[in-house]
């Protein structure tokens, strides 16, 4: 073999050549024989040069035969490149600056494990105890043998150290006496079919454990005839190649992904009590009564409708009913008009109710329920002023208002007022008194007001505006000193009312409305006329507003009450709408001023249609048959003209005689 094979896998640290390599390898700016190397090696002082690294570039050869090699820095620039060239030795790779090179010991240092920094850390110890002595006045020697006896540690071992940090700045001896371990042994193989078919089936949403499939691929190799490695050599090879957020994707999920993400943090600093508000629903988990006029007969799970102050966390308004509706959403709206004002904004959850028509009609941003059209009404916060915000599906984070419900299920679904209607949150978590009763409607609508109002005087809260106080006294402190707006009539019409298009009678303009009937003399110029009222169905024996066609108020319009056959006040209230309006309608026609019918037939006496007479633009004159048949003679066809003359004649004269 030639000495070229021999030395192809060196580094340039670790080229190292005898005279007699050197001499087979032919390169230029040497001599071609042994004797003419080790005469340019004498003349040149080749064995008291030393390296960077302050080592001599000439050693005795090791092994057997025995004799001396000279290291490659030794040999001149142009034999190097050859060396290079042939693929002998490597070529060099870049050098870093000295900064590079520190900051990544450094960081390789961080990443390591306890266990490697302190045996790095036990190191440094043992260098700075020898140098301790060698400043006492110790040689080298000397300082290595005391320590090594006291510490129980080769002095081979400690000279390697001190190679390892020759040349480095004290600050960064850790890194470098670090232990660099690698793994031993070869790597095991896994064919690529049984690997693939492991891996496939490790990541699956059911989550299989591993072992199980280990297992599978084992009974696939079995029948292939092939031979695998051990479980955990599979379980590592799947650590190392499959990155963490792909484990949790195909494992566990996309909200899983998502929640292995840090949320983002929003802070409501800058701004101020009412300024932003949130809504959404709760079902609680208790066995409640109906409500009265509710349809339902068994117990139902009421629906808690709250409105949230952003700024503050307080529970600004609420509603309790039997469904999350959008009669709820308005009249819990209707409270924060009336008790505290109106919003700037307000943050909707992806609900039917909230985003209703007759709540958000007319909203032109973006919204994930229904269909945005040009002519839908307008709906109550668009009528208000109130900007509109969706929230994201399925994305809690977004809604402060969900850790508030959170408190909610323990201090008020867990109340002992309801035990045993408690019925858990979820199917396989019913406690053992499971619908043993139900509450009272009342009793626990009373439960609500009071918890609520609990929940927002505790203090000791720890939200970025409370810092220990309670939601009230933060959002005390806000409202007083912060711009407000506040409701007129009209605005609580359109909150506590529901609107719904009817048409009017076409003979006395009257409004049917769930049975019910309504009416105002105003109607009556506007019968058969299509108009919006509203009206609370709560109360549908209150009187009713309605608004035309293009959304003007109009007029409030009183319910007509239905009469017994022979109850003569139902048929004397009807007596007296019909002259009240006769009355009404004689009063309006004498204010039109009108003259009577002879004073009118008098002013018209005088004056007479007349017509002008139009006259003829083009006159054609009219000749007689006689006197045109002179002027030019007839053709001889017409022989038997007279003949034909007579017979018309005497036609003529036939029907002047029947008539």
């Amino acid at each position: 073999m030639s000495a070229e094979l021999a030395i192809a896998a060196m580094t340039q640290e670790d080229a190292w050549f005898s005279a007699a390599e050197l001499a087979e390898l032919a390169l230029p700016g040497l001599p071609t024989n042994k004797r003419g190397i080790n005469l340019r090696a004498s003349e040149e002082r080749w064995a008291s040069r030393v390296g960077n690294d302050g080592e001599v570039l000439v050693r005795k050869r090791t092994g057997r035969g025995g004799g001396t090699e000279y290291h490659l820095a030794l040999l001149p620039g142009e034999a190097r490149l050859e060396l290079i060239r042939r693929g002998v030795v490597a070529e060099e790779a870049p050098k870093t600056d000295a900064a590079t090179q520190r900051a990544d010991a450094w960081n390789w240092f961080e990443r390591q494990p306890a266990k490697v920094k302190r045996e790095a850390e036990e190191r440094l110890s043992i260098v700075n105890a020898i140098e301790t002595l060698e400043g006492a006045g110790s040689t080298r020697t000397a300082a290595v043998a005391t320590i090594a006896a006291d510490r129980g540690t080769g002095t081979s071992t400690i000279y390697a150290w001190l190679k390892l940090i020759r040349g480095l700045d004290r600050r960064d001896r850790l890194p470098a006496l670090a232990p660099r371990r690698k793994g031993g042994g070869a790597k095991a193989e896994i064919p690529d079919e049984l690997w693939i078919a492991f891996k496939s089936d490790a990541l699956r949403n059911s989550g299989p454990t591993l072992t199980s499939c280990y297992d599978r691929v084992a009974d696939m190799a079995a029948e292939k005839g092939l031979s695998i490695p051990a479980e955990r050599t599979f379980r590592r090879r799947l650590k190392a190649e499959v990155p963490p957020e792909v484990w949790t994707l195909k494992r566990k999920g996309e909200e899983a992904l998502v929640r292995s993400v840090p949320a983002n943090r929003r802070s409501v600093a800058g701004m101020h009590a009412l300024e932003w508000v949130n809504i959404d629903g709760h079902r609680f988990d208790v066995f409640v009564t109906p409500p009265p006029m509710h349809r339902a007969r068994k117990p139902i799970r009421p629906m808690l409708v709250a409105i949230q102050d952003v700024y503050s966390r307080k529970i600004v308004a609420w509603r309790l009913g039997s469904d999350e509706t959008a009669l709820q959403t308005r009249l819990a709206f209707a409270d924060l008009f009336r008790d505290w004002g109106i919003p700037h904004h307000a943050l909707l959850d992806n609900s039917r109710a909230f985003w209703s028509k007759w709540i958000t009609g007319g909203h032109r941003g973006t919204r994930f329920r229904f269909k945005v059209k040009e002519d839908e009404p307008i709906g109550l916060l668009e009528c208000v002023g109130i900007r509109m915000h969706a929230a994201m599906p399925y994305h809690g984070q977004s809604k402060p208002i969900e850790r508030a419900f959170r408190d909610f299920c323990d201090r008020i679904a867990k109340h002992p007022v309801c035990e045993g209607a408690y019925t858990g949150n979820s199917p396989v978590a019913k406690p053992e008194n499971y619908g043993s009763r139900a509450v009272e409607w009342e009793t626990f609508a009373e439960l609500v007001d009071a918890e609520i109002a609990k929940h927002n005087a505790r203090s000791g809260r720890r939200t970025e505006t409370a810092r220990g106080r309670s939601f009230d006294e933060v959002f005390a402190e806000s409202y007083a000193r912060s711009r407000i707006s506040k409701v007129t009539e009209e605005h609580m019409r359109l909150a506590l009312l529901a609107g719904e298009q009817k048409k009017l009678n076409s003979l006395n303009g009257e409004i049917a409305l769930h049975g019910n009937r309504y009416w105002h003399p105003v109607l009556t110029g506007m019968k058969g006329e299509t108009v919006t009222v509203r009206y609370d169905p709560d109360n549908l024996h209150t009187a009713i507003h309605v608004y035309d066609h293009k959304g003007r108020y109009v007029t409030e319009a009183p319910e007509l009450e239905d009469s017994g056959f022979a109850d003569v006040a139902g048929a004397k209230e009807a007596s007296k709408r019909t002259s009240d309006m006769r009355k009404r309608a004689k009063e309006l026609a004498q204010a039109e001023e009108l003259i009577s019918a002879d004073a009118l037939a008098e002013l018209q006496a005088g004056s007479k249609a007349q017509s002008a007479k139009p006259e003829a633009g083009v006159v054609a004159p009219v000749r007689h048959p006689d006197a045109e048949a002179q002027r030019s003679p007839r053709p001889k066809a017409a022989n038997n003209a007279a003949t034909l003359d007579r017979m018309r004649a005497g036609l003529l004269k036939r029907a002047a005689n029947s008539q």
